[in-house]
């Protein structure tokens, strides 16, 4: 975890460096009209606080620097949109429960891990708080359950794109919950999702997803011919299909001349 002290010595580095880029520390605007002398970066305005914080380039300072005082955590809610927390190898649960009220303006937000540490009450934080997500990565979650997608489905009806592969614990009524309230979505990896992924799940999803371009269905092997049909005539925008590992899909429904025939 990175500490506040390395934040601030990032921060007072980035503003050095932006005060000589830009001419800084003279008292005087070239038109002769005094110019505010700025002695450190909580000086500054928030439109440059978010500069250096784009410039930082570094997802932790984010987290961190939200914490450092009352108006880096207002800047950062308001103009933070794009926020990945896949570096956090321990604690990422309770890092989301912590930060998901303070980044309410999230519209993608990454949550891959290595090993799996996200719980349902971190999920369910986040769709009570980021109304305007729009992108969600929650790849290798084994450890959640219906919940997270009930949770999603009820709090963050705008999403386009979602990624559950390897979230082998929801069942397909979740995903259908789900379908029938994220009706934007656009790209949806279902790879490994065994349970979630059938054909009840594939017609509810070609029955409310219509404007879906990318599926993957990778090693769902509960799928059948008729679940893929279904996709084919209510999905005419699915350009991308992984069927990869779904032994029982047959092709007998001639089901790739839906798509591309």
């Amino acid at each position: 975890m990175v500490s506040a002290r390395s934040v601030d010595r990032q921060l007072d580095a980035c503003f050095s460096n932006l005060m000589v880029s830009s001419g800084g520390g003279r008292g005087q605007a070239e038109t002769g009209g005094a110019v505010p002398m700025l002695s450190g970066w909580k000086d500054l305005p928030m439109e440059l606080l978010m500069r250096i914080i784009s410039v930082a380039g570094d997802d932790r300072i984010v987290v961190v620097a939200s914490g450092v005082c009352t108006g880096w955590r207002d800047a950062l809610g308001w103009g933070v949109t794009n926020l990945s927390l896949s570096w956090c190898q321990q604690n990422m649960n309770n890092l989301t429960i912590s930060f998901a009220h303070k980044f309410t303006k999230l519209q993608v937000l990454t949550l891959r891990q290595i090993k799996p540490q996200l719980e349902d009450s971190a999920v369910e934080a986040v769709a009570n708080y980021c109304y305007d997500l729009r992108e969600l990565d929650l790849s290798r979650s084994f450890r959640l359950s219906d919940r997270s997608l009930y949770a999603l489905a009820n709090g963050c009806p705008r999403l386009t794109k979602l990624n559950i592969s390897g979230c082998s614990s929801f069942s397909d009524s979740a995903l259908i919950y789900l379908s029938c309230h994220c009706k934007n979505l656009k790209s949806l990896n279902l790879c490994g999702c065994g349970k979630a992924a059938t054909d009840e799940s594939l017609q509810a999803i070609a029955q409310n997803c219509g404007h879906l371009q990318s599926l993957n269905l990778g090693w769902c092997d509960s799928v059948t011919d008729e679940g893929v049909t279904s996709l084919a005539s209510g999905c005419p925008d699915l350009r991308a299909l992984d069927l990869c590992g779904c032994v029982l899909i047959t092709g007998n429904y001639h089901t790739y001349d839906f798509f591309f025939g």
